[in-house]
């Protein structure tokens, strides 16, 4: 079933819920995170792929979250260690091109080379792109993309969109056409504010743990059912 017909090429997901989902079954807080990224995360990546969705867009981590406890922050960034480690291979031989946006500059060192292996490794991969958004935040993605123009040729008097689009993160990939939140809160907290201008917009009260492929399948729909005009 492929979804090119209804202009569906990427899919970026905010997953929301994950410590609500967790406090309601009385486990600590953390637990829902390893959920979300160890079961639900690769499920919903499977499904999108045999969907024919060329992009997939999962926010990790804003530079708000890194502001969270240690213990949490430290959690969250194992957990995306663990991920590229046990799921690199099987990614690559699925032919699966990994891809990481957000200020990576303040990472861990050795989280940065392990997502610079992972992207080095599936580069030329071309069944579908996984951007995974880590201490990623919209305003801080376009302030760098503004101090990158002093770098540049880019005469300021003669800027236009497209020369922003090549300093941004998401540099050569197209804007999202579906972003859904999960977990219930209907805003996108400075996801994507320069890409999303024409995106459509699903929010789910499904807690993120919960969002399965069949919650994923239901915006599919949704956004299949949608004329989408942008702007004309």
């Amino acid at each position: 079933m492929s979804m090119k017909k209804n202009n569906l090429i990427h899919i970026a997901i905010i997953p929301d819920g994950n410590r609500r989902w967790a406090k309601s079954k009385g486990y600590p807080s953390f637990e829902g995170h390893r959920i979300g990224g160890e079961k639900i995360l690769p499920e919903l990546i499977k499904t999108a792929s045999e969907m024919g969705i060329l992009f997939f867009t999962f926010w990790v981590l804003s530079p708000q979250n890194l502001m969270r406890e240690k213990q949490e922050v430290d959690h969250l960034l194992r957990l995306m260690r663990l991920f590229l480690q046990n799921r690199l291979n099987e990614f690559h031989k699925k032919n699966i091109r990994l891809r990481v946006i957000g200020n990576l500059s303040q990472l861990p060192i050795d989280l940065q080379e392990l997502i610079k292996r992972a992207e080095l490794l599936t580069k030329n991969n071309t069944k579908i792109t996984v951007l995974f958004a880590i201490n990623y935040g919209g305003k801080d993605e376009i302030i760098r993309a503004i101090k990158k123009i002093q770098n540049s040729k880019i005469q300021i008097p003669n800027i236009q969109e497209t020369d922003i689009d090549l300093l941004l993160d998401t540099m050569g990939i197209p804007n999202p056409d579906l972003i859904i939140r999960t977990g219930g809160e209907k805003r996108l907290s400075g996801f994507m504010p320069w890409q999303s201008e024409y995106s459509e917009l699903y929010f789910s009260d499904t807690l993120f743990p919960d969002f399965t492929p069949l919650e994923l399948k239901k915006a599919v729909s949704d956004f299949s059912s949608r004329e989408r005009r942008f702007g004309k």
